[in-house]
């Protein structure tokens, strides 16, 4: 028996195994959205998606924050026909019609209303302790930022106005139970959340809930947005994902999506402004876009195009991924690791042999 055999079977874990075996180090499954954008935000890909962990979504008030976590839901969903939902519900805002625009099968949902931060912690364990790896759940919390813990409601109903300090441990225990099941049992959960501006000369946006929640996550999204108008009319918005935190992804990445009144989300929006950083996009002139293969210098439409006849075209984006390396560019420009080793294999060799010149050196 070798010693990595015999490691092993000492081990009183049981799914200790040989790394190359692992059942937790395995290829994860990625769920992918119908956008793009979301989906390169999740995984610094195009064809990427959601994957088993924790993601935070935070940010102010109405920034597509439940949308987006429905949207990740919906696309797990599609991707596994026997999934649940398991959503719980502490704002009590998401009409069913809501879920249905996301393509949710409402037969496949639990809903769990919750009103304290002790209460979601002990369903949630009891309910991750229960589910067997190779379940398909993702689960959803809408919003952990809008949770009181136990103290806080039992100082309000006692007539108290003490500060409640147990909130931020609360919350901590809660992500730490959380965690290993998560990615243990490969089961994406996406946690609601809110933001509050940092005091100082530069004031940031800070993910509210204390340290256990940032700890814990792996991906925190920051939600910004910008108004989209004609005129003085508003469209829709313009959202900015600001990547906090992720395994997948470059921190500090901004990723642009839209959303109309009229149409909802803008599938292919975002992909302009990448294109266009990258050199798949130029204007000749004030006003009008000319789509190159940068790689050999290409013209790939013959005419010259208006930005409204680009932003959510279908076919010409699918042209673009299919024909050029737009899709490459993205992945180097957003993923971590992806432009090559992090270590350089000849780091080791250069010092040995400094090393040994300086000891002939000395000797």
């Amino acid at each position: 028996m070798s010693l990595l055999d015999k490691l092993v079977k000492n081990s009183t874990i049981k799914m200790t195994a040989p790394l190359l075996d692992s059942k937790v180090y395995g290829k994860k499954d990625m769920a992918p959205t119908q956008v793009p954008m979301v989906n390169v935000a999740l995984s610094g890909r195009i064809d990427g998606g959601l994957t088993p962990g924790l993601l935070v979504l935070a940010g102010p008030s109405k920034h597509f924050k439940s949308a987006f976590a429905l949207l990740m839901a919906g696309a797990y969903m599609q991707r596994n026909p026997d999934a649940v939902l398991l959503f719980y519900d502490a704002e009590f805002g998401t009409p069913q019609a809501y879920f249905e625009s996301f393509g949710i099968d409402m037969d496949r949902v639990v809903h769990t209303p919750i009103t304290n931060v002790e209460e979601l912690k002990f369903d949630i364990s009891q309910q991750l302790d229960k589910i067997d790896k190779g379940d398909k759940v993702v689960v959803v919390i809408d919003s952990v930022g809008n949770l009181a813990s136990k103290k806080e409601v039992a100082d309000a109903l006692d007539g108290k106005s003490v500060a409640d300090m147990s909130r931020a441990k609360a919350l901590k225990s809660l992500f730490r139970i959380v965690t290993p099941h998560l990615n243990l049992k490969d089961i994406p959960l996406i946690a609601v959340n809110h933001t509050y501006q940092e005091i100082g000369l530069f004031p940031k946006a800070v993910v509210s809930g204390g340290t256990g929640i940032y700890y814990s996550a792996d991906a925190i999204w920051i939600i910004g947005r910008q108004q989209d108008k004609v005129g003085q009319e508003i469209q829709g918005y313009h959202f900015i994902i600001n990547i906090e935190k992720s395994r997948h992804v470059k921190e500090k990445s901004k990723i642009p999506v839209s959303v109309s009144y009229e149409g909802g989300i803008v599938k292919w929006s975002g992909l302009m402004e990448i294109a266009e950083k990258g050199g798949y996009l130029h204007k000749p002139k004030v006003g009008w876009y000319e789509a190159l293969n940068p790689d050999t210098g290409e013209v790939m439409v013959e005419k010259l195009m208006r930005a409204k006849d680009i932003n959510d075209n279908k076919d010409f984006w699918l042209m673009m991924l299919e024909k050029t390396s737009l899709s490459q560019y993205i992945k180097n420009s957003f993923t971590i690791g992806a432009s090559g080793a992090i270590m350089r294999e000849d780091t080791v060799d250069e010092i040995d042999e400094v090393v040994d010149d300086n000891d002939e050196i000395a000797s």
